[in-house]
């Protein structure tokens, strides 16, 4: 009597454990910053407008993201922005960088993620399985909000591609860069910004090369029930064909832009790294 009363009880727990698993949810709101290495030479630029400029671009980079999630769920994209009405600076130069519609959703249970790509007015839906990073845990821990963090680091091979005005072209440079994580525990999730996971908690905090997300707002089994759907838009590619067509887009750009140069004015911005 005790072996089977014992059987029903385990039996619930284990019920029990698996309804929490499939309830438990949560919304976390990140902020992003980059830094962009910005030149211009110029006769007519002067320095009052290098910094108009810089300042331009440092705002347009920084962006609000949200990611919802459940235990092996999660669903990551840009909040989307009213529109603003053009400002003109004393510079003369206007930077706008259009909001991304890109949204990533991965799947931890299948080891996969399905990613809706906008490749300059394209849509493409890049399908493919999920790349778990190799994480070095470490001892460092810091407060972030009311979570205890710690410290996770990972290597990456990637390659930066600075565009010059003057040539049209871009180089592309290969380097190794380190990612700094800071996950919590408290959050018993795998899930994180981007394409970084697989820690035994939520990812707050990354720092990868020159851009920075912070997450600054934490909603944990909110009221309302959250439904997580991959994305379903767009034309259904693999992850090596949609960086060749990234690749095609980008040269199709330099070549529609290349005839556009009239007043002299050359720049070079440096992307990734």
């Amino acid at each position: 009597m005790n072996i089977k009363f014992l059987t029903i009880v385990v039996f619930f727990l284990a019920f029990a454990e698996a309804v929490m698993a499939q309830d438990f949810q949560g919304v976390a709101t990140y902020k992003s910053r980059r830094k962009v290495d910005l030149k211009m030479e110029s006769e007519n630029m002067t320095d009052a407008m290098r910094e108009q400029i810089a300042a331009q671009l440092k705002k347009q980079f920084e962006k609000t993201y949200t990611l919802t999630f459940n235990r092996n769920e999660s669903l990551y994209k840009e909040d989307e922005k009213l529109a603003t009405p053009d400002v003109a600076s004393s510079s003369g130069i206007q930077i706008k960088i259009s909001q991304s519609r890109d949204i990533l959703y991965k799947n931890t249970g299948a080891q996969r993620y399905e990613r809706q790509e906008d490749v300059l007015g394209k849509i493409f839906l890049v399908k493919d399985s999920l790349p778990k990073p190799e994480w070095k845990l470490e001892k460092e821990t810091k407060s972030i909000g009311d979570y205890t963090c710690f410290k996770a680091t990972r290597t990456e091979d990637v390659v930066s591609q600075t565009f010059s005005s003057e040539t049209m072209k871009t180089v592309d440079t290969a380097f190794t860069k380190t990612v700094t994580v800071w996950y919590t525990p408290q959050i018993p999730v795998s899930h994180g910004p981007g394409m970084n996971w697989g820690l035994p908690g939520l990812i707050l905090e990354v720092q990868d090369g020159d851009q920075t997300i912070l997450c600054s707002q934490i909603v944990l089994n909110p009221e309302e029930k959250i439904e997580i759907k991959a994305p379903e838009n767009g034309k259904v590619v693999g992850e090596a064909e949609m960086k060749t067509i990234q690749d095609e887009k980008m040269k199709e750009w330099i070549e529609r832009n290349s005839s556009n140069r009239e007043d002299g004015q050359t720049f070079t911005i440096k992307i990734g790294g």
